[in-house]
């Protein structure tokens, strides 16, 4: 298990827009098809990380809490199924469904929208308001395999309310941490 922090897109960017394959759906689906009203959580995951693993059933509770209220949220898995076939999109049709995500789990084959996020690592989180701006990045919450400490979601969640109440959401905000994005050799 490789600890790599998230590279933590500056606070104000604006959601590069992509258009990825839904395994579930096989079909091409944009941000702007699953764009939340209120607000978009973006995050890449992946099959096989323990770091996502962890997190996964507090994770799929999060979005099922937070999808009435007008947040949306996009999972991508950017890795190389080449090396990692755990990774393929037919086992993401699988762990989706396992998993319980109400939410698109895309491919991003080409690794390009991953490179346009400066995404890191599994998993890596980006909250963006209305406009999609980006107001928080980082971690889910302080728990990681092993730590003894419980997933809550509490940080991406007190992002989440603050911006759903109007209230500033903290600048300081702490690094997603789990296994890095897989890249392809060039």
């Amino acid at each position: 298990m490789a600890n790599t922090p998230s590279n933590m897109l500056p606070l104000g960017t604006v959601a590069p827009d992509f258009k990825l394959l839904d395994p579930t759906l096989n079909k091409d689906c944009s941000l702007q098809d699953y764009k939340g009203v209120k607000g978009t959580v973006i995050m890449f995951i992946c099959n096989h990380c323990p770091f996502v693993k962890h997190i996964n059933p507090e994770l799929s509770k999060t979005a099922i809490e937070f999808k009435p209220l007008g947040i949306s949220f996009i999972a991508i898995s950017s890795n190389d199924v080449e090396k990692y076939p755990k990774d393929s999109p037919e086992l993401m049709k699988l762990v989706s469904k396992e998993q319980n995500y109400t939410f698109p789990y895309l491919y991003d084959e080409t690794q390009e929208v991953a490179k346009a996020y400066d995404a890191a690592c599994t998993p890596d989180f980006y909250l963006f308001d209305a406009d999609l701006k980006l107001v928080y990045r980082g971690q889910f919450d302080n728990s990681r395999p092993g730590n003894g400490l419980a997933v809550t979601g509490e940080d991406l969640k007190d992002a989440m309310n603050n911006l759903l109440q109007g209230a500033k959401i903290n600048p300081i905000q702490k690094p997603s941490l789990g296994c890095n994005i897989k890249w392809k050799e060039n």
